[in-house]
């Protein structure tokens, strides 16, 4: 018998069989609603529990209660009437997206990570959003050598003078538009860079970082193990997750830099494990 693949839910979301009677055809709404629900989570990259319920001709606590499955079956992560995509092996949010989803958090994210460049000569710099920001707060009136696979990223800081950039090869993915494969993590291999400001999708004390991709897992790993020094930025909503390929452990980092939505309880978690970590 095969199994479920990634964005399905076996039973919830699954096809069952055929049957009679009023609670079987209720299951089948149900779990209709519930692929329709996931679908406007995963395309507008958030979903507001009043709107989908007007959108649906249901009421509010009938969305709440097929949100809980989702997010039960790992599908969707609920916070304050909404909902968010959790980024699997068949799924992962764009930069568009990720343009426009929290961006005061990570913009203080960003500022609070290049504050910690301290007297590193060489950067690297991850795919994503935040770096984004993070390379555009970094000073720009003092040499540095930044390595990136991150063509955004390179774009940014190769017109300052007193930067030398250096791009990873590859192929690029136009979901994130950096690059991976190979090509990569061979230059990387040749590197011994100061800092990383390095990414990912999840972030948990037992799966450690984590990325749905295994080519972008390798890459990120070759930049850790070719570092000195690694600072994780990243949003709290991807605290407690966990996608397909890790990469790193909580151990490999030197300093971990989110927001301040993550409860101080959580918080305290990762600093008892013996990681720094700053809420921006």
């Amino acid at each position: 018998m095969g199994t479920a693949g990634p964005g399905r839910v076996s039973g919830a979301l699954g096809s069952g069989r055929s049957a009679r009677g009023p609670g079987v055809r209720d299951g089948a709404r149900a779990r209709e609603r519930q692929r329709h629900i996931l679908d406007v989570v995963r395309e507008q990259g958030h979903l507001d529990v009043t709107a989908a319920a007007q959108l649906l001709a249901v009421a509010p606590e009938t969305v709440r209660r097929d949100l809980r499955v989702l997010e039960e079956h790992g599908l969707v992560r609920r916070s304050y009437g909404s909902a968010y995509p959790v980024e699997r092996a068949g799924f992962e949010t764009d930069l568009t997206w990720r343009e426009t989803d929290h961006l005061p958090e990570k913009q203080r994210i960003a500022t609070e990570a290049a504050s910690h460049l301290d007297d590193a000569d060489t950067v690297f710099i991850d795919e994503g959003y935040t770096p984004q920001l993070l390379a555009q707060d970094l000073p720009a009136d003092r040499p540095l050598t930044v390595v990136t696979a991150s063509l955004p990223v390179a774009a940014i800081l190769a017109p300052r003078a007193s930067y030398t950039v250096l791009l990873l090869g590859g192929l690029v993915r136009a979901r994130t538009m950096a690059t991976v494969e190979h090509w990569a993590i061979r230059m990387l291999a040749d590197f011994v860079i100061d800092l990383a400001f390095i990414g990912s999708n999840g972030i948990a004390l037992e799966h450690g970082l984590t990325t749905p991709d295994p080519r972008v897992a390798a890459v990120k790993k070759a930049v850790v193990e070719a570092s000195h020094r690694t600072i994780f930025v990243g949003g709290s909503e991807k605290f407690g997750q966990s996608s397909f390929c890790r990469f790193a452990d909580i151990s490999d980092l030197e300093l971990i830099v989110t927001d301040h939505r993550l409860p101080a309880s959580v918080a305290q978690r990762y600093l008892a494990a013996g990681t720094p970590l700053v809420r921006a």
